[in-house]
């Protein structure tokens, strides 16, 4: 028996204003057919928004922990060079 499960998103309804270049931005990518209406757009632009945000946040957590991590040991840029080299190739 096969159950499949339909899942609904809500929407919200809004309002914006653009200028008339940026509308007419919004219309070229979908006479170029990128996009199949205004709404389709902007939700992907939020989208990469939201994954920029992300990897921006995933980067600050690294340097937090990277600084959080003590002092740092000498670095002797040979040794690592033959160590890539070696398991690399």
């Amino acid at each position: 028996m096969l159950i499949s499960e339909v899942y609904t998103v809500a929407t919200v309804r809004k309002t914006i204003t653009l200028t008339d270049k940026q509308d007419g931005w919004i219309k070229a990518q979908i006479d170029a057919g990128h996009y199949t209406n205004d709404s389709e757009y902007i939700r992907d632009l939020i989208r990469r928004e939201q994954e920029r945000s992300a990897a921006i946040e995933a980067v600050r957590a690294a340097l937090i922990e990277g600084e959080a991590s003590g002092e740092p040991g000498p670095f002797d840029a040979d040794v690592f060079r033959q160590r890539m080299l070696a398991s690399h190739g």
